[in-house]
């Protein structure tokens, strides 16, 4: 892997490349699924290639090939130096990067089972099983499982002298038991919904989660939610659980800070950004116990947006976004940072794979803990709504304005959880939200919750990130508008 980058290098800067930076990545992924006792999903590829991205004459340049013979390579890095060539035709100035050393380091994230190890009929008897556990609950129509495991090598050189290799292993997987009745769907997930939970990490993941422990209670839940009242409609306090709430961070917080959205380089997917430079500093993003960093480093924790260095060989950092509720930090990489005046760009820079160019993703963007203990924040609330499990969302394309529903919500009166609710919704304004937060639960509440499928660019790029969380109390939300009638 290391001769291949030397020789998209040299041919880079035969071709009088400025700059040039070159990703080799071999990809490998299982995916498995279950659906009512059947195996739906069992798949398992590999994917090795090579990325060039060149400055020539002032303009970007990328090309990428799986045809790794030095011919091959070389060829690639000619036509990226090309490439950059003809884009310097049509900017009005050359591009400028803040300064980064050259590194030369080797990293992997800590796992304990390697889940290629371990045999799929293993694994998939352990959906199995745990599908059977939901279907035995009279009233669930459909049972379903899944795992999705994910191991990334890569070698990453630039002709600054960086060198860096680094090993990711990603695991994650989760259930969802589904019941349809007369004209209503209901469906309950563990540990999350949309695929369930997701780290770095090994096949220890997945049996931390006790699926089969956990399927009768999952579905049984799913089938009572018919039965349940409609949740109320109206301004309330609610309490989000933290995989809830990891989501409004991601869609609220995430994507806004952004940098290339808000300079408008950027706007597939997710739109552009309500976080306009002038507010940099100048705005009140959030009540003053409200403390977001995005934070790739280990220490944060084995999340999918952690790494030891970003793809433009930038070191893993932690980045203050929001400070006793005030917004002080987006997400950058070396162009955007130069192009705002930062001394050193923010290290966000990641790519899907070979075949795609890097740009600003989330890593772990993540709201800090506060001091409180989940069964004193119930009893400290006389009247309010606690909600699990994401269930739908929406955000206009400048992260604004949303609404949210989740699975399932309890009652909560005199201080104590109550009788369940359905159909449970929330809607608000991202700044008016933040603000009105009054309590965040501590550090024994906090997960580092995993999203595997963000989507952002053109090609659209699918990326994992990561989003620490604990629950959390909003005053007078607007709940309900999803199904007002």
């Amino acid at each position: 892997m290391r001769e291949i980058a030397h020789w998209a290098l040299e041919t880079s800067a035969a071709r009088s490349a400025s700059y040039a930076d070159v990703r080799v990545m071999d990809i490998r992924q299982r995916e498995l699924s279950t659906k009512n006792g059947q195996v739906g999903t069992c798949a398992e590829s590999e994917s090795l290639g090579v990325g060039v991205r060149v400055i020539a004459n002032g303009g970007w340049g990328f090309a990428s090939t799986d045809r790794l013979t030095r011919e091959g390579v070389q060829a690639c890095a000619a036509r990226a130096v090309a490439i950059a060539k003809a884009s310097a035709l049509t900017r009005a100035k050359p591009i400028e990067l803040v300064p980064e050393q050259a590194h030369a380091d080797t990293w992997q994230n800590p796992f304990v089972k390697d889940p290629f190890r371990i045999p799929i009929e293993t694994q998939l008897a352990l959906l199995l099983a745990a599908d059977a556990e939901m279907r035995k609950v009279r009233g669930v129509t459909l049972a379903e499982g899944g795992m999705l495991f994910r191991r990334i090598e890569q070698v990453f050189a630039s002709s600054i002298g960086s060198a860096i290799h680094q090993v990711k292993m990603q695991s994650g997987g989760g259930i969802v038991a589904t019941s349809f009745a007369e004209h209503e769907i209901q469906k309950r997930s563990y540990p999350n919904s949309f695929g369930g939970q997701h780290m770095l990490a090994g096949y220890e993941l997945i049996e931390s989660f006790d699926l089969v422990g956990n399927a009768r209670r999952v579905a049984e839940e799913c089938v009572a939610l018919h039965s349940a009242p409609q949740c109320p409609e109206g301004r309330h306090t609610i309490i989000l659980d933290g995989s809830q709430l990891g989501l409004q961070v991601h869609e609220s917080i995430g994507h806004p800070i952004e940098l290339d959205r808000v300079l408008g380089m950027e706007a597939n997917m997710a739109g552009t950004s309500f976080l306009t430079l002038d507010k940099l500093n100048n705005l009140k993003y959030g009540a003053g116990i409200v403390n977001a960093v995005a934070d790739a480093r280990l220490a944060h924790g084995s999340g999918l947006g952690t790494f030891g260095y970003d793809e433009e060989g930038v070191p893993a950092q932690c980045i203050d976004i929001i400070k006793d509720g005030q917004f002080r930090g987006y997400l950058s990489d070396r162009e955007t940072a130069a192009m705002i005046g930062l001394a050193r760009s923010g290290g966000t820079v990641r790519t899907e794979g070979w075949n795609r160019l890097p740009m600003i993703r989330m890593t772990n963007v993540s709201l800090l803990p506060g001091t409180w203990r989940l069964d004193d924040l119930l009893a400290d609330t006389d009247d309010g709504i606690f909600m699990e499990t994401n269930k739908s969302w929406s955000i206009d394309d400048r992260r604004y304005h949303f609404q949210f529903s989740t699975e399932i919500a309890w009652e909560i009166k005199g201080g104590k959880r109550g009788r369940m609710l359905k159909n449970p919704s929330y809607s608000g304004i991202t700044t008016e939200f933040w603000n009105s937060c009054d309590a965040i639960c501590g550090p024994q509440h906090w997960v580092l919750w995993g999203t595997p499928n963000c989507g952002k660019g053109q090609p659209m790029q699918t990326m994992g990130t990561g989003h620490g969380a604990a629950p959390s109390r909003f005053r007078n939300v607007q709940v309900g508008a999803a199904f007002a009638k």
